[in-house]
């Protein structure tokens, strides 16, 4: 939708609300309702201020200590919302509204870098002084529930009742008792203008995913959190809940497959360029572990990291062999790499932006590509294993040149903090698993 479009719609009644978004560091929108009358005559040329807290909290939104761009000693000020004009869409799961989503700036101008929207065109910016785009696609899976989110907290999350209670991997039948549901979240994603390809089963009970057409990187990540936020209004309009957590339960994670390949002018980069294909997928191999926190970027990530369940363990690659964390699909035009490692609970522009800036380091080194994998990449026990905790992918980041020079050091401070913060509450909480074990046997 353009803005002359927004503008004679609203004259004539039909959209009274501009939703203007940012996406925060767990991945999730954030933002305001704007009357549309106030957006056209103030915001669509001026933007909106927002408190920087909201690049400086936990998931709990706590304003926590720490953080360099924001604190209670820096008083909590504001940053501009400036709107992307480019991204203004319909919102079909709401009446008369709208949504743009918006880049960061502090009130000098100046980016706000650690924003992950501004991390991801620090990147592409990086690909476009070579005269390179990058084209990808995110495909979400997640778990249906039939009871509503505020019924699944009163129960404290136990005992909920999965949409499907055996595996409907790509299961017609299965897959039509929850149709309703996935129809509609299918349609009103169209309806935004995301181009959305299918639907299907997945393993776990409950367990779908559908999946969008691949398009220019930050179209992708900006559908993605659009899409990741719009299904879950949707499934609470039904009276359903939809949970994106990378390991709900001990059965298979929910992950966000990524495919990723390089175009410019002409094309296809890697169907022309093989040695280019080469050095950028050897880029993946050398850094996957120490990028691995922008792919799995919290303590229940980890735990989707086990053998047997399409989740990767060791640092591989092989031509279309899912036990492998890169798998090469596609021929000529198509020719891609599939990054496995990144669960549902990923932020899709730090993902994007890690892939990128390893990437690239295989082409700056001129890294060359070792033999692909042949054979269960699980039993793989003379590679490198993927990062086991949150505490390790942490420590790897924080310690990793690839990313200070690709991000630098104030962005990767940034999400060393978030991390922390991540591990410190996680640590002070008491589970169930602790108390059924310990409150009468030990």
């Amino acid at each position: 939708m353009t803005l002359e479009e927004l503008t004679e719609r609203v004259q004539r009644g039909e959209i009274d609300t501009v939703v203007l978004a940012l996406c925060d560091m767990q991945g999730r929108l954030q933002g305001k309702r704007l009357t549309a009358h106030h957006f056209l005559a103030d915001v669509a040329s001026h933007g909106a201020e927002g408190c920087n807290y909201l690049l400086a909290t936990d998931v709990d939104m706590t304003p926590v200590d720490g953080f360099e761009m924001a604190s209670w000693e820096r008083g909590y000020g504001d940053f501009a919302m400036r709107p992307d004009l480019a991204t203004l869409r319909p919102v079909p799961w709401h009446p008369a509204t709208v949504m743009c989503m918006s880049d960061l700036q502090w009130q000098d101008g100046s980016p706000v870098v650690s924003s992950p929207r501004q991390v991801l065109q620090a990147q592409l910016e990086r690909l476009a002084q070579k005269g390179w785009s990058a084209a990808a696609s995110t495909e979400l899976e997640f778990l249906v529930f039939h009871d509503s989110y505020e019924d699944a907290w009163s129960k404290a999350y136990r005992d909920l009742r999965p949409a499907n209670l055996y595996n409907i991997d790509y299961s017609l039948l299965g897959t039509a008792r929850i149709e309703p549901l996935i129809r509609r979240i299918r349609n009103a994603m169209d309806g935004a203008g995301l181009s959305v390809e299918n639907s299907k089963g997945e393993c776990n009970l409950g367990q779908h995913e559908i999946n969008f057409r691949y398009g220019d990187a930050l179209s992708i990540a900006d559908g993605h959190s659009i899409y990741k936020n719009g299904a879950k209004e949707i499934a609470a309009q039904e009276n359903m809940a939809i949970s994106f957590m990378a390991k709900y339960n001990e059965l298979e994670g929910s992950s966000c497959h990524i495919h990723f390949s390089l175009r410019d002018e002409s094309g296809a980069v890697f169907a022309r360029e093989r040695s280019t294909f080469e050095s950028f997928l050897a880029g993946q191999l050398a850094c996957l572990r120490e990028l691995t926190l922008l792919l799995a970027p919290n303590v229940n990530s980890y735990k989707r990291y086990a053998e047997g369940t399409f989740a990767p363990t060791r640092v591989t690659w092989a031509y279309d062999n899912r036990t492998c964390p890169l798998r090469v699909v596609g021929h000529g035009d198509a020719l891609r790499f599939e990054n496995r490692a990144g669960g549902s609970d990923l932020n899709p522009y730090l993902a994007l932006s890690a892939l990128i800036a390893a990437g690239l380091h295989g082409l700056d080194q001129g890294l060359e590509l070792e033999p692909p994998y042949e054979g269960n990449a699980y039993l793989a026990t003379e590679k490198p294993r993927l990062p086991g905790t949150l505490r390790d992918a942490r420590d790897l980041f924080a310690t990793s040149e690839v990313a200070r020079r690709a991000f630098g050091d104030e962005v990767v401070e940034h999400y060393v903090h978030a991390a922390d913060i991540e591990l410190n509450a996680f640590n002070a909480a008491i589970t169930d698993w602790e108390r059924f074990r310990g409150f009468e046997r030990l």
